[in-house]
């Protein structure tokens, strides 16, 4: 099971930029978008999240299809990637979400992992979204990862174009889970070099080693282990003995040349690590995807992992 929800979360992924590219042309032929000049990149700390996306939830939760349907643009009519084909019907999403109430959808949590806002009509967002089924009176969790782009038309904020993985049973993961994942965690892809840098500078200083976490904010993974590099219980070892930069890969085709120099092969999964000395050079980089699934791992071995690359006292 968790192979496959990988697999689909690599298959949906590496379509976003498309949908995403298709989302503005969408906008381009809508006489209702009020299409404004572009801006730069906005993260929730900034929009804070202007889009309706919790009263969404709240409609998915209800299973009022009617509820439901008045989120999506009619004119042009919203689209729907699928694992499997593009529906042009603004009935589909509402039909796909509002079938769930028959099964006792309970505990509707969409995670927001990113946001990307081109120009103040259009809001882009990858989404987690949680949720419970009732299966012969037990709850049991499931998982629907994808991504919805908003549009601001004469009518208020409508969903123009969704992607959407296949509904998967949720894994317990082993290691904290964000309440609530930092969309700001991975910078800019044209960060990193910048920012590597200053990390080098500082263990140079304090006697440190380096960390370069490379992923993105997409990847569910990559928050499950920045929430355990900021527990209670390991963050006193990252603080002690690291400095700590996370690497934007993009859709797998950012800083390509960054995780070759530092010897990590990203198509084994991410998150990924390379550990550093002060002067750059490369202490360790997993080569088999070790921390690619947050369901195989514990604290235990991160804590392992921590305490064994640290410098020598």
């Amino acid at each position: 099971m968790e192979a496959t929800l990988k697999r689909n979360r690599r298959m949906w992924m590496a379509n976003f930029g498309a949908l995403f590219c298709a989302g503005l042309l969408w906008v381009a032929f809508s006489a209702a978008a009020q299409v404004a000049q572009p801006t730069r990149q906005e993260t929730a700390s900034t929009t804070q999240v202007p889009v309706p996306v919790n009263q969404w939830a709240a409609a998915v939760a209800s299973g009022d299809r009617a509820a439901l349907a008045k989120f999506y643009s009619t004119t042009p009519a919203a689209q729907t990637k699928t694992p499997s084909e593009t529906i042009t019907d603004p009935g589909e999403e509402p039909t796909f979400w509002s079938a769930f109430t028959a099964r006792g959808i309970s505990d509707v949590n969409p995670k927001i992992l990113e946001i990307e806002r081109p120009n103040p009509s259009i809001v882009v967002l990858v989404l987690r979204i949680e949720f419970d089924l009732n299966d012969a009176g037990v709850k049991k969790p499931f998982i629907v990862e994808g991504g919805q782009v908003w549009i601001k038309t004469g009518e208020g904020w409508k969903i123009g174009m969704t992607q959407r993985g296949d509904v998967e049973p949720r894994p317990a993961e082993r290691l904290p889970e964000p309440a609530k994942p930092n969309v700001e965690l991975y910078p800019a892809p044209e960060d990193a070099a910048p920012e590597i840098q200053a990390a080098l500078a500082a263990a140079a200083k304090d006697h440190k080693r380096v960390i370069l976490v490379f992923g993105a904010n997409w990847c569910y993974d990559c928050h499950v282990l920045d929430a355990a590099f900021r527990s209670r219980e390991l963050s006193p070892i990252i603080k002690a003995n690291y400095h700590v930069v996370h690497v934007n890969i993009g859709d797998m085709d950012k800083n390509l040349d960054v995780a070759k120099k530092y010897q990590v092969p990203l198509d084994k999964g991410v998150p990924v690590v390379a550990v550093l000395d002060a002067n750059g050079t490369v202490v360790f980089s997993q080569q088999h995807g070790e921390f690619e699934s947050s369901v195989k791992l514990g604290p235990e071995d991160v804590t392992a992992f921590l305490e064994k690359w640290k410098p020598a006292q």
